[in-house]
C-alpha cells in the first residue's frame, strides 16, 4: 500500500463539513479543468487550421518544385529532364512558365497570375477534385484552352459552355520607352476558356492555367522555364526524393518541398501556436495558485494529524509526500476532467460543426479541429510540473509542523 497516497486520498474524499479549504479545493479543480480544456481545444484548432492549409496548398502547388537558385528563369533541355526523371520515385515532371498577365473577356478585363504548364500537368491530378465547370483540358484537336479560377470567371463573366468569345491574354514586353508604336509594347494571344476550378478564394481570384507552348510563344521564352513541378510515386518519401534530385542537378537550382514553398506561413502558424500554448499555460498556473493556498491551509488544519504521525515514527519525508500527493490529486482530478472535456468538445466540433467560421466565402463551414496525442501529453507534462512546483513549499511546511502541544 502506498501510505502517502492513501492518507492524501482520505483527506481528499473525506466527508467533513464544508469549509473554506473545501471551497478552495473545488475552485482549484474547476479552474485547472477549464484551463486544461481550453488549452486542448485551442491547440486542436491550430492543428486543424494547419491541416486545412496543407490540403489547400497540396491541391494547388506541387509536391516538389525546382527553381533557379539565381534569377527568374533557367533553360530546360532534354539532358536536365532526363536527369530528373532518372531519380527514383519521380513520376511526373511538368515544365512551367509563370508570370503576371493582363486578360480580357468581352468588355471586362483584369490582371492575373498566368501559369503555362506542360501537357502532362493533367497527369499530376492536382485539380481533379477542384473542377466546378467545363473540363480539365489544356488542348485538343480544335485548339488551346484555359483553365480559370472561379473568381476570375465571376469577375469577367466567363462562360465555358459557349465557344463564341475567346479569352484574350496580353503580356507586357520589356522594351525601351522610346518605342512609339503601342503594339510593340505587348504581345497578345487568344485562347478559349475550357474549365473552371475552385480551391480557395485568394487562389480562385488570381490564377489561370494555359498551355505551355502558348505562354512560351506569348512571352518569347523559347526553352526557358520559371520552374519544374514534380509529382512523386504514391507512398514515397517526398523529402528523400527532394534530396536525391538536389544531388543530381546540383546547387544551381533550389529544390523545394510543398512545406518549404510555404515555410513562412507554416512558421508563423507554429509561432502563434507556441505563444498561445504559453499564454494558456500561464492561465493554468494562475488557476493552480488556489492549490497552493488550499495546501497551505490544509497544512495548518492538519497540524494535529502531522504531530500524531510524527510521534508514531513517521519521517518528515513521508509527511511531505502526503501533501504532495494531496496537491497532485486536486490538480490531476481537474486536469483529467479538463482533458476529457476538451476531447469531447473537439470531437463534437469534428462531427457536428458546432462553431462556424462566420464567413460566407469560407471553404469550410466550421472551424477545423484535429486532436493529436502529443498535445494531450504536453498539457499533462505542464500540469505535472506546475503541481510539483506549487506543492513543494506547503508540503515542506507541513513536514515541519510537529509539536507536542498538538498531541
Amino acid at each position: 500500500m502506498n501510505l502517502p497516497l492513501f492518507i492524501a486520498r482520505r483527506y481528499f474524499l473525506s466527508k467533513r463539513k464544508v469549509n473554506f479549504i473545501n471551497i478552495i479545493s473545488v475552485l482549484s479543480m474547476i479552474g485547472v479543468a477549464f484551463s486544461t480544456a481550453a488549452l486542448v481545444i485551442v491547440l486542436s484548432v491550430f492543428n486543424g487550421l494547419e491541416g486545412l492549409l496543407r490540403s489547400l496548398n497540396n491541391a494547388f502547388d506541387p509536391e516538389i518544385k525546382i527553381e533557379a537558385a539565381q534569377g527568374k528563369s533557367f533553360v530546360v533541355n532534354d539532358s536536365l529532364l532526363n536527369q530528373i526523371k532518372s531519380v527514383k520515385n519521380v513520376e511526373v515532371v511538368t515544365e512551367v512558365i509563370e508570370d503576371y498577365a493582363y486578360i480580357r473577356y468581352r468588355d471586362a478585363d483584369m490582371v492575373v497570375t498566368m501559369k503555362g504548364v506542360g501537357d502532362n500537368f493533367v497527369d499530376q491530378h492536382r485539380l481533379d477534385n477542384s473542377i466546378v465547370g467545363g473540363e480539365l483540358k489544356l488542348k485538343d484537336s480544335t485548339g488551346n484552352y484555359a483553365i480559370v479560377g472561379r473568381g476570375v470567371k465571376y469577375a469577367l463573366s466567363i462562360s465555358v459552355e459557349e465557344s463564341i468569345y475567346p479569352l484574350q491574354v496580353f503580356y507586357i514586353k520589356n522594351v525601351k520607352s522610346s518605342v512609339i508604336d503601342p503594339s510593340k509594347l505587348y504581345s497578345a494571344r487568344n485562347v478559349m476558356p475550357g474549365g473552371v476550378f475552385s480551391i480557395e478564394k485568394n487562389v480562385d481570384e488570381n490564377n489561370i492555367f494555359l498551355p505551355l507552348d502558348l505562354v512560351a510563344d506569348l512571352m518569347d521564352y523559347g526553352n526557358k522555364r520559371t520552374s519544374l513541378e514534380i509529382k512523386t510515386v504514391e507512398g514515397s518519401s517526398v523529402s528523400s526524393v527532394k534530396e536525391d534530385i538536389q544531388k543530381v542537378i546540383g546547387q544551381k537550382f533550389k529544390v523545394l518541398t510543398n512545406d518549404e514553398q510555404h515555410q513562412d506561413i507554416y512558421r508563423l502558424l507554429k509561432l502563434e501556436k507556441l505563444f498561445t500554448f504559453i499564454s494558456l499555460t500561464l492561465l493554468i498556473l494562475v488557476a493552480s495558485i488556489n492549490i497552493f493556498f488550499s495546501l497551505m491551509m490544509l497544512a495548518i488544519d492538519k497540524k494535529k494529524d502531522v504531530s500524531v504521525l510524527t510521534a508514531l515514527g513517521s519521517s518528515s519525508g513521508l509527511i511531505q509526500k502526503i501533501f504532495l500527493a494531496e496537491g497532485a490529486l486536486i490538480a490531476f482530478s481537474g486536469a483529467l476532467f479538463g482533458l476529457l472535456l476538451g476531447g469531447i468538445v473537439c470531437w463534437a466540433q469534428q462531427q457536428f460543426g458546432l462553431v462556424g467560421m462566420g464567413m460566407d466565402s469560407s471553404i469550410v463551414n466550421s472551424y477545423p479541429v484535429e486532436m493529436r496525442i502529443q498535445d494531450f501529453l504536453s498539457v499533462s507534462v505542464v500540469i505535472v510540473a506546475i503541481t510539483l512546483v506549487i506543492s513543494i513549499y506547503p508540503s515542506s511546511l507541513a513536514s515541519k509542523s510537529y509539536s507536542v502541544q498538538h498531541l
